[in-house]
């Protein structure tokens, strides 16, 4: 067992919930962007996870060329969910590419000047955590709207 592709296998399981539950918005709610959370919207912090995606794994890791993923790009869930299918295969090209080199550096130069070396592990961790974390976000938001959230942990059949 690959315990990484394991990994994101429950990842993209827990993302089938949340775009479920975002799915069952209108979609002016799924846009609406809202002062008590900086004037971002679901569809913004959604588009935000996944670019971190493209930044850290296509651009730093992979060397890629791949275009910002902009909210005002995307319309509704629908389209949003074909950002994730690019994703998805972004991260296995990722998966692909370090398996079984988990601690091969990757040097980041910052705007700032700043050069850092970023194992491929922390790569992959620091991505998978921070769709976990704006996850959570989007659920507290929808419940702001009016909307109950679904479990959205990995926990399943208890």
């Amino acid at each position: 067992m690959d315990v990484f592709v394991t990994q994101y296998d429950w990842i993209q399981r827990t993302r089938e919930t949340l775009f479920q539950y975002c799915e069952s918005m209108s979609e002016s709610d799924y846009v609406k962007e809202l002062e008590s959370f900086g004037g971002d919207s679901i569809r913004n912090l959604h588009a935000h996870a996944a670019d971190c995606y493209r930044v850290w794994l296509g651009t730093r890791a992979l060397g890629k060329s791949i275009p910002q993923i902009t909210p005002e790009s995307i319309k509704n869930t629908h389209e949003m969910r074909e950002v994730f299918t690019r994703t998805d295969q972004l991260v296995q090209e990722f998966l692909n590419a370090f398996e079984g080199k988990w601690d091969h550096t990757v040097q980041v130069s910052f705007s700032n000047g700043h050069i850092t070396d970023f194992t491929s592990l922390w790569l992959f961790t620091h991505t998978i955590t921070h769709e976990f974390h704006h996850k959570g976000q989007i659920v507290k938001f929808g419940r702001q709207l009016g909307y109950t959230p679904p479990d959205t942990d990995l926990i399943e059949d208890w």
